[in-house]
């Protein structure tokens, strides 16, 4: 919430609502800055998909809100101008590289992973797993209001006059960072790599479920009271089910997701583009594509969001006519198609449902009875 940190950092350092009223500094994300910085101070811009995530920005009418911008007293001089995801925002300083080199393209590190998968279409989805999940499905030119707990936001806008495209977006707070807590909080692996090993040598779950909610739930559920929680320990638990149930709280969550944002489209999704670290692990990938029931699909470059950034600039200078020229190059490096039941998957869900639901009692709530 950059909006509430802005109004803060103006009632707390002194003299910085002076300066901010008289047009002496510069407030923006992390894009305006590097902006800024490489064209020497010239250009302080930004493009719609990083506006919109300031809590400043009106997503239906592509500018400033006045409304909240009064609400939290920020003045407007202090903000950068908002362009399109696509547009020459100017050229480094030439002391930097030698010449001038146009800068094409701007996008959030999200919608840049979306446009980086290639997901042009309405109903196109794509899942980055990082330290957290972040999923983002195309809406088209209609921003989609949620009534599924999901975040309506700008994905991209290819030029000035384009039509935005909109998404909605489900953040996961924790799924790689699991992994990273049994490497480094338990002691139980060396390398991430060796869950998928690990998973392999038992034929299920044992019935062990774990939800990673060490700082509470994210989408759909917005849960910061929820608590991390193993349930259906017996002594046959070992070292292979906690990773095996790691790797299938990310594959859980990410079908709790799933189901919100086709509940908000109102349609299914016929497949779930991915990247991110984890989605090197075909194990995990194959677990996913089981507990959606829909394929799965890896790109040979799991880094999309600095491939879209190179298309955006493409776009923006010429090398690329249009995203159909850029969806011609995309292709899975794999896919994983769901095999085993519907049956087999629901009951498998209804476990982690029941065990989001122990996580979600709190500590406040756990009684010690007489």
């Amino acid at each position: 919430m950059r909006a509430t940190k802005l109004a803060w950092l103006l009632e707390q350092v002194p003299g910085a609502r002076a300066r901010a009223e008289r047009g002496e500094l510069c407030f923006g994300t992390v894009d305006s800055f590097l902006l800024f910085r490489l064209t020497g101070g010239v250009v302080h811009a930004t493009d719609c998909s990083n506006a919109a995530r300031t809590l400043l920005f009106n997503i239906h009418t592509l500018a400033w809100d006045e409304e909240l911008l009064r609400l939290f007293e920020i003045p407007r001089s202090l903000l950068p101008e908002v362009r399109p995801s696509v547009y020459v925002f100017g050229g480094t300083e030439a002391g930097l590289f030698g010449a001038p080199i146009p800068i094409g393209g701007m996008a959030g590190d999200q919608q840049a992973a979306t446009f980086g998968q290639a997901c042009f279409d309405p109903g196109m989805v794509k899942n980055t797993y990082g330290t957290g999940a972040f999923l983002l499905m195309n809406t088209g030119h209609t921003p989609v209001a949620s009534h599924h707990r999901l975040l309506t936001t700008v994905a991209w806008q290819l030029g000035v006059e384009a039509r935005p495209t909109y998404a909605l977006e489900g953040s996961i707070f924790v799924t790689g960072a699991a992994v990273q807590w049994l490497r480094d909080g338990l002691g139980l692996i060396h390398d991430v790599a060796e869950t998928e090993a690990l998973a392999r040598s038992i034929p299920d779950n044992g019935g062990v479920y774990m939800v990673p909610a060490f700082v509470g739930l994210g989408a759909p559920y917005w849960d910061p009271e929820a608590r991390a929680t193993l349930t259906g320990l017996t002594r046959g638990t070992g070292c292979a089910h906690l990773a095996r149930a790691v790797l299938e709280a990310a594959c859980y969550q990410t079908r709790d997701v799933v189901e919100a944002m086709q509940a908000d489209a109102g349609a299914p999704l016929s497949e779930l583009r991915v990247d991110g670290g984890m989605a090197r692990n075909d194990f995990f990938l194959q677990l996913q594509a089981d507990l959606l029931g829909i394929p799965v699909a890896r790109t040979a470059i799991t880094e999309t969001t600095a491939l879209e950034a190179a298309y955006l600039a493409g776009l923006a200078t010429g090398l690329f006519e249009s995203t159909e020229a850029i969806a011609v190059g995309w292709h899975p490096e794999r896919r994983f198609e769901p095999v085993i039941s519907q049956d087999r998957r629901d009951a498998l869900y209804a476990g982690w449902k029941q065990a989001v639901a122990r996580a979600r009692l709190g500590i406040d709530h756990l009684k010690l009875r007489p």
